[in-house]
Parts: structure tokens; sequence; C-alpha cells
């Protein structure tokens, strides 16, 4: 089934587009969710808050494509229920990509005011002028949190090249942002 016929059933708010939405899209929203959260013991309550997630989102919204919304929202979904496991424990996994990128957003900022939206735009702003393998290699490692062996083998690098991407890449990420009033 095409995405706009999916889309369709959720505006016209037909069960089935959960069913269709599952079946088409379970194992691309269970790998987010399972890369963020580094097991399957929520995995499941993740992906049923997903479907969740979109039968509230559309309506309104009508996306082009369907993955990019799912996308978000099992990730989002994902790091809603790391925090809330993490919140007793600390344990590895999903840190060890957030203490990466530490070096180039630094921690939460505590003024009430910063704006995560305007440093969202600079960082997309900044992998707008990014090179196509270094973007790949950046969204594959910080947004789908895949390991570096992974990202060599998914695209033919070498895990040294990986590995250097990443290190320019937050090198000139951190530039970026300094340059946008950012002081890290």
């Amino acid at each position: 089934m095409e995405d706009k016929d999916i889309i369709a059933l959720y505006w016209a708010r037909s069960e089935e587009a959960i069913r269709r939405t599952a079946e088409k899209y379970g194992a691309y929203c269970s790998r987010i969710i399972c890369r963020v959260l580094g097991d399957g013991r929520d995995a499941e309550e993740c992906l049923s808050d997903t479907w969740l997630g979109a039968w509230n989102a559309m309506p309104p919204q009508k996306p082009a494509r369907l993955p990019p919304l799912l996308g978000r929202i099992a990730r989002n979904t994902a790091l809603d229920r790391y925090d809330y496991n993490s919140a007793q424990r600390r344990d590895g996994g999903f840190e060890a990509v957030l203490e990466e990128l530490g070096d180039c957003v630094g921690g939460t900022p505590l003024e009430e005011d910063f704006d995560f939206r305007r440093l969202g735009e600079a960082i997309s702003g900044f992998l707008d002028t990014a090179s196509p393998a270094a973007r790949l290699v950046f969204l594959r490692r910080y947004w789908y949190c895949d390991g570096v062996a992974e990202i060599a083998a998914g695209t033919g690098y070498s895990q040294s090249k990986v590995k250097s991407l990443l290190h320019r890449t937050r090198r000139g990420l951190k530039e970026h942002l300094r340059k946008e009033g950012y002081d890290l």
C-alpha cells in the first residue's frame, strides 16, 4: 500500500491505518527504537506508542512522506522511555553517543529562554553545508545511533574513515555553532 493511501486511512480515522503502518514500517521504527534503548524490553510498548502518536498526528498533519514522521515519533518515544529508564540507573548505550556530541553542543542550558528550535535549525544548517558522506555518517551515528562498525558496513567505508568523518564533522559543527553565537 502506498503512503498516500495509508495517510488517507488516517484521515478517514480507519483503524486499518495502524495495521498497514505496522506492516510497512514496523521494522523501520523498531530499529530506531532499539538503537536508542539498547535492548528490546520496552521496544514493543514504544512501538505501540509510535502508532498512537501517528494516529494523533494525522489529522491535522498530512505528510508528503510517512517515514520521516514515523521515524521522528519513534525516536522521540524511545528517548522518553530512555529518560524514564535511566532516571534511576546510569548505563552506557545511548549515553556514549550523547557524550560524543557533548563537546559540540555542551550540556543542557539552565536558561529558561534557551531556544532549542534555533539550535536545531543551526545544526540542520550546518549539515546542509556538509558533504553528502559526512552528513550520511553523522545522521546514522547521531540520529539512528548506529555503531561505527555498522556505519562502515552500510556505507562501504573503513571504520577509520567513519571515525575520521565523525571527528571532522563534530569539529566543524562546533565551529559553526560558535559562529552562530553559542558559547561552547
